[in-house]
Order: structure tokens, then C-alpha cells, then sequence
């Protein structure tokens, strides 16, 4: 094989120290090991970027070990070396050479001759943007986990008042929750009273759903901490929401750009940032990202046999992004383009098929928008990497069926 780096360094990451194994490869093919152990602190990370200059070393290679690679990765892209951030799976492929003893020697003679690809690692402010995005999709999920408790709580105290009101935290029914949680008596003709608009005419419903209920003080008292973590949570998605906003100054044009997407908001269009950055080339193509998402049909096919098409587990925080945008997007009334998308494979494939299609779609599109800062134009997004036969082949059914419109409506094509 080729050796790619002829000095190169592969490190194995632990929590307290790491081992450094630097390859040269000067005359012939036969290499160079020199092998030695750093802890992890600040002091000893420079002097283990100190030993690499030294030996002329500018390229090295890890594994994404937890988060223990990051303090280190720090380092290394301060003092300008080159690290390449490995996926474990790459370097354990092959069995017997995966152990402490000799990890970071296995490390570098792979990343030596090519044969480990680099992870995706954005720009530092879009690193530390994405640490923002991430927290508060955990705080949107345990907001949403905090209003479930908080409705089941009623549920079980024979309240069913979730059954009259379309939504348990709109003003009416906040009004009344907080009402029975209280210390005060009930009284049917204020419970009356706190009823706004339209669920005025449904205040026998209501009163129905909640007569001959039953709260005991302690479950009063839980029904309080759980509504008053509750407003703690908005509270801190606000702090966040405002962090954030101040992040993405810089970025507004390119958020503007992606919210003429069909079914993409400003939180949608800040997440993706986030998540892929904003220089397309690190990927290389739109299918390179979508696969790197998880949206690409897996590919297992033996003796002629397709034994599975799943979907990777990848892109944790994106994919959900996206998908939440496919389904906006396939209800949009302002552009009907990803709806007929949607029906057509539906009816093929399923509905939950065909809304990661929906979804791979609108990540084809992004890509394509924030390769040539263009708007969203569905026309131009059908030719996105496609090859020329693909292309020629498109063109000619959109003749057709252009064709067969024309005559259907009693004109003659020549």
C-alpha cells in the first residue's frame, strides 16, 4: 500500500493520560515507532504538541473516545497540527489489534496508509453554537415530559378535563388547573367564571369532566412542583433562545436563506447551522451529508437478495430536525411541491418512508442552497447530483407528460 503520511502520530485517549506512537517512514517501507505517554492536563497536552514539533509531526489521529478527545483536540488545533478525529469502528474492524497496550501504534499504521476517514468536525463557534442547540432540545424534551406528569396527575385524580379542552395549557384551562390545585373550595360558578371565548359554550363539559373529583392535599402539593419546575424550564429556554440569537448575528442571511424552504422555521434553520456548519465542502456532496445525517436506505444486498434498507442511527439531533421540517413541509399551503412528493411515495413505500425521503429531499436542497447561496427552487433542486444519464431520462418524462397535458387539453403539439 501507499504510505499517505510519511511522519504521522496515532494516539490512544483515555481520561487521565493518553499514549502518542509517532510512525516515520524515511528509508524504504519499513517505519519508525517512538512511543510515549502524557497525562491529559493543560501543562502536559503542550508538552506532548511540544514532542510532536519536534519530530517534525503535523498530522495525528484518535478515536472518538466519549467526550475525552475534546480537551485534547483543543490543544492540538490551538498549536495548529492537523487531527484527524477517527470513528472507533474504523480502527476495530480488524480483530487482535485492538487493546491499551497497543492501540495507538494500530491507530497510526491505519492512519499512515490512508485507511481511516475523518469525522465531521465544525469550526470552534459553530462547535460551542451546536452545545446551545443541543441544550435546548434537552429542555424542550423535558418541558414536554413536565407537561405529560402534569396532565396525568389530573387524570388520575378523576379530572378529565383534557377530554373538553384542545389544549390542557392554554388560558382557560390554566386558569382552572391552577383553580383546583389551590387551597380554596371548589365553587362551580367561578370555575364558570375563568372559561374565555369559544369554550364558554362548553362550561357544562366542564364541569362535568371535573365534578366528583378528587386531590388530596400531597397531590395538590406535587401538582405545584411539578408546574412550577415547569415555568422554570420556559424560563431557562428563554435564557437560551436569547444566547443563542446573539450567536447567530453573523448568520442571519444565511438562516433568511434557508427559511424559504417549505416547512423550515428560524429554530429549524438555527439547529441545522449547528449541525453542519456552513461550509459545504467538507462533505463534498449532497450525498455524502445525507448519509452522514443517517437519511441514506442502507445498502445489504446478497445472491440478488435486499436483506435490509434501514436507515443509520446517525445524525441524533439533525435527522429529528429535519423530519419535524418533512412534516410541515408536506402540509405547507404556500408550496404544494413536497406534498405531491409525499403522496406519490406513500402510496408506494408508506407514509414513514416516505417522510424520510421528504426529509433527505429538504437536507438535498440545503446543501445546494448553501453551495450557491440561491433561494429554495424546487426546479433546479430535481438536478442536484445527478448524473447525466439520470438527467436526460427526467427531462425526457417531463416531455411527455407535458406532452400529454397539452393534448388532453385539445391543443396539438408538433
Amino acid at each position: 500500500m501507499k504510505v499517505v503520511y510519511p511522519i504521522c502520530c496515532g494516539i490512544d485517549v483515555h481520561k487521565s493520560f493518553l499514549v502518542g506512537t509517532i510512525i516515520s517512514t524515511t528509508d524504504g517501507v519499513q517505519p519508525h515507532y517512538q512511543k510515549k505517554r502524557f497525562s491529559t492536563y493543560n501543562h502536559d497536552l503542550h508538552r506532548f504538541c511540544d514532542w510532536l514539533h519536534a519530530n517534525n509531526c503535523l498530522d495525528v489521529c484518535m478515536e472518538s473516545t466519549g467526550k475525552y478527545w475534546v480537551p485534547v483536540f483543543n490543544i492540538l488545533e490551538e498549536r495548529g497540527i492537523r487531527t484527524t478525529i477517527a470513528n472507533p469502528k474504523w480502527v476495530k474492524a480488524v480483530k487482535g489489534n485492538k487493546d491499551d497496550t497497543k492501540d495507538s501504534k494500530w491507530i497510526g499504521d491505519l492512519f499512515r496508509l490512508g485507511l481511516v476517514p475523518g469525522s465531521f468536525i465544525p469550526p470552534k463557534e459553530i462547535r460551542i453554537l451546536r452545545e446551545f442547540t443541543r441544550y435546548r432540545y434537552k429542555l424542550v424534551c423535558m418541558k414536554s415530559s413536565e407537561k405529560n406528569r402534569f396532565q396525568n396527575a389530573f387524570t388520575v385524580c378523576n379530572v378529565a378535563l383534557d377530554s373538553v379542552v384542545s389544549d390542557m395549557f392554554g388560558k382557560s384551562a390554566s386558569a382552572i388547573t391552577d383553580y383546583l390545585i389551590s387551597d380554596e373550595a371548589f365553587n362551580p360558578e367561578h370555575c364558570v367564571s375563568l372559561l374565555q371565548r369559544s369554550l364558554k359554550k362548553k362550561s357544562d363539559s366542564v364541569l362535568e369532566s371535573i365534578e366528583g373529583y378528587s386531590i388530596t392535599y400531597e397531590q395538590k402539593l406535587r401538582m405545584r412542583i411539578v408546574h412550577s419546575h415547569l415555568d422554570y424550564i420556559s424560563k431557562l429556554i428563554a435564557k437560551v433562545d436569547d444566547a443563542i440569537h446573539s450567536m447567530v448575528e453573523k448568520h442571519e442571511g444565511l438562516i433568511s436563506l434557508l427559511c424559504t424552504i417549505p416547512g423550515i422555521d428560524r429554530n429549524c434553520a438555527i439547529t441545522i447551522i449547528s449541525e453542519i456548519g456552513t461550509d459545504m465542502s467538507q462533505f463534498g456532496s449532497s450525498k455524502r451529508l445525507c448519509c452522514w445525517a443517517g437519511l441514506t436506505p442502507g445498502n445489504n444486498e446478497s445472491a440478488g437478495k435486499k436483506k435490509s434498507v434501514r436507515i443509520t442511527r446517525a445524525g441524533v439531533y439533525l435527522k429529528p430536525a429535519l423530519v419535524q421540517a418533512a412534516h410541515a413541509a408536506v402540509k405547507s399551503k404556500e408550496s404544494s411541491y413536497y406534498r405531491l412528493k409525499y403522496e406519490n411515495i406513500s402510496r408506494r413505500r408508506g407514509k414513514k418512508r416516505a417522510i424520510i425521503a421528504i426529509a433527505r429531499m429538504i437536507l438535498t436542497a440545503i446543501y445546494s442552497m448553501m453551495s450557491a447561496g440561491e433561494v429554495w427552487n424546487p426546479t433546479d433542486l430535481m438536478k442536484v447530483d445527478m448524473p447525466e444519464s439520470l438527467k436526460e431520462k427526467t427531462i425526457s418524462k417531463a416531455i411527455k407528460q407535458a406532452t400529454k397535458f397539452l393534448q388532453n387539453q385539445g391543443l396539438t403539439v408538433l
